[in-house]
């Protein structure tokens, strides 16, 4: 039977070859796990997956949540593969056994859940905003907010959501109008309307926990007037028990291209002025306790474009395999047997591009869920900031990079199947709708590109970039180690050195205060930056290929062949491309930056 999800050699292939899973065991939190408990928390993610999540993926997205009644009504599908994720502790996978969890590394943890991302997005996303909304509280509540509400969020019977953007705001959160009003009791009273709140409502848990960005009385202009609440669908008593419906009210559901599974919803609070809300650490520092969540979720939307990714990339491998059609152009006899599409050199080109762009980008956000887990349990205090700086500098490309190129595999996927592709009996053009609206998701791909070029790059002291490069300089030196990569390796080592010399100039323009022209072109930047990224995860990759191949295991030598070629694909046709970019960023290229709005 082929594999829908993802590959399970390529994921061994990750977890225990190139980012030594098995060496975490080695720190004191994960001693009293192995391969095998590894093993068998992926192999209950795959058989939940698979059972409950996949089999109404195309069912959820023909049939959007409805809106009756003020509530959003679901499939009934929905709920028996949330519950079986619940029941087997998925929700709480990273988290400690003395907190109900399984204790596993975040790597762990997320190869787990890519399976669920891949099986059905949309459904997935109900646990994966509660994860992020409970961390949200453990890290800056109060030990009564988190028994009144983590607690109950841990034990699955709350679900939680991120409730950020407001409608004349958009990303621009500086410009949220929504404000709490403190009441007599220490608690706030909260009035104001948000939209594209995702899980804003459904009926999968006895409660939903709103994490809300809004502005008390005296709060200073801009973002740092933002503060953060925690605003429940109902109120709960002390004895933990439900009270009576809070003021947030569903005013309605948008209907998106993708994810049509997921509730997405506009919400009015405080529209009878009854709206409690409960302040989340000090006043006007909301933001930056929101970037926790935000940030998880944004690698958390890179690994959702993979996955979609992925999923399209092993449906159209399949496909071509299958698929008899044609002669090759040197055989012109019609009497003979046509071949399947996958002997087309333009179709292998295509699967060869889906491959370098999906498995490339799982490797990178595996490698950022690893260097999560060194954030947490490296052995000093330095060695946890440096893993924390390079996790930083890299969330824009987690995010981002996925976002579009792994979206252009789906899109190839698409046109693997020709006129099937595009039509609603085969699940390529879900995957590619779903997977359409990650670039938006969690900030575009503008945003990120300001993001990693106005603000991380430079940061304390671009520790995370100096990281960066000493890492790629090691990955090539390795290389020289084998031969056949030289021609791998140098395509590489000559971007490396052209980003180093663009990078430098950018930033110091900004320095200047030359800004608005530095940053006119970012989004350049961003695909050349994450190019970079992934070509060196790629020669990564290629390394431990040749190591396994020199192994002469039989068996494993189609995969390292596989890998190797998927690598020189990358390195040699995609990362050389990356020069025109860069030229026009060395060039200070005003093209758009100058264009006029009269002149459109």
């Amino acid at each position: 039977m082929s594999e829908t999800l993802l590959s399970s050699r390529n994921l061994a292939f990750e977890l225990y070859e190139v980012l030594d899973a098995e060496g975490l065991t080695q720190r004191e939190r994960f001693a009293e796990h192995n391969r095998e408990t590894f093993d068998a928390a992926i192999g209950t993610a795959r058989s939940i997956a698979e059972k409950f999540f996949a089999p109404h993926n195309r069912k959820g997205d023909e049939n959007e949540p409805r809106y009756e009644n003020g509530a959003a009504i679901l499939i009934p599908d929905v709920k028996p593969a949330v519950d079986a994720f619940l029941e087997a502790g998925f929700l709480n996978a990273a988290r400690s056994f003395e907190a109900g969890g399984m204790q596993l590394p975040t790597l762990l943890s997320q190869a787990c859940f890519a399976h669920f991302q891949a099986a059905n997005a949309a459904s997935t996303s109900y646990p994966f905003l509660t994860m992020g909304a409970a961390n949200l509280i453990e890290s800056f509540g109060t030990e009564e907010q988190k028994q009144r509400f983590l607690q109950p969020m841990i034990d699955g019977r709350f679900f939680g959501t991120m409730a950020l953007t407001e409608p004349h705001a958009g990303s621009s959160l500086s410009d949220i109008r929504t404000r709490a009003e403190p009441a007599a009791d220490g608690s706030y009273r909260l009035k104001g309307n948000k939209i594209f709140i995702s899980g804003g409502d459904h009926p999968l848990s006895e409660n939903i926990v709103h994490m809300v960005l809004a502005k008390l009385p005296d709060a200073p202009a801009g973002v740092k007037g933002i503060s953060l609440f925690i605003v429940p669908k109902f109120l709960v008593n002390d004895d933990g028990s439900l009270g009576p419906r809070n003021d947030v009210l569903l005013a309605g559901l948008f209907h998106k291209m993708g994810w049509r599974g997921t509730t997405s919803t506009a919400l009015n609070f405080g529209d009878n002025g009854a709206c409690v809300g409960y302040l989340v650490g000090k006043p006007h520092q909301g933001l930056s306790y929101m970037f926790q969540m935000m940030n998880e979720a944004r690698i958390g939307v890179g690994m959702g474009a993979v996955m979609l990714g992925y999923a399209g990339y092993l449906y159209s491998l399949e496909y071509a395999r299958e698929r008899p059609q044609g002669r090759l152009p040197d055989s012109k006899d019609p009497n003979t047997a046509p071949v399947s599409i996958i002997q087309h050199a333009d179709v292998k080109r295509m699967l060869l591009t889906q491959k370098a762009y999906v498995e490339g980008a799982f490797d990178l956000g595996l490698y950022a869920a690893r260097l999560f887990d060194d954030t947490t349990t490296l052995g000093s205090e330095t060695e946890r900031r440096q893993a924390h700086e390079l996790l930083d500098l890299l969330t824009p490309i987690v995010k981002s990079w996925p976002s579009e190129f792994c979206l252009k595999a789906n899109e190839l996927a698409i046109q693997i199947l020709g006129g099937h592709g595009y039509t609603r009996e085969y699940p390529v053009e879900q995957y590619y709708r779903d997977n359409r609206l990650n670039p938006i998701h969690e900030g575009t791909h503008g945003i990120q590109s300001l993001d990693l070029l106005g603000r991380k790059l430079a940061q304390n002291g671009g520790a995370g970039l100096k990281q960066l490069i000493r890492l790629i300089a090691q990955t090539t030196e390795r290389a020289q180690a084998h031969e056949s990569l030289t021609r791998l390796r140098q395509p590489l080592e000559q971007l490396v050195a052209r980003l180093q010399s663009v990078t430098l100039g950018l930033l110091g323009d900004l320095a200047q205060g030359r800004v608005n022209s530095s940053l006119a072109n970012s989004a350049l930047y961003l695909k050349a930056f994450g190019h970079t990224v992934i070509g060196w995860r790629w020669l990564e990759q290629a390394i431990h290929a040749e190591q396994g191949l020199a192994r002469g295991n039989p068996a494993d030598s189609d995969f390292y062949q596989g890998k190797l070629q998927a690598a020189r694909y990358f390195l040699t046709w995609e990362v050389p491309s990356c020069h025109h970019e860069l030229a026009l960023l060395e060039a200070r290229d005003d093209t758009c930056l100058t264009m006029q709005d009269a002149w459109f």
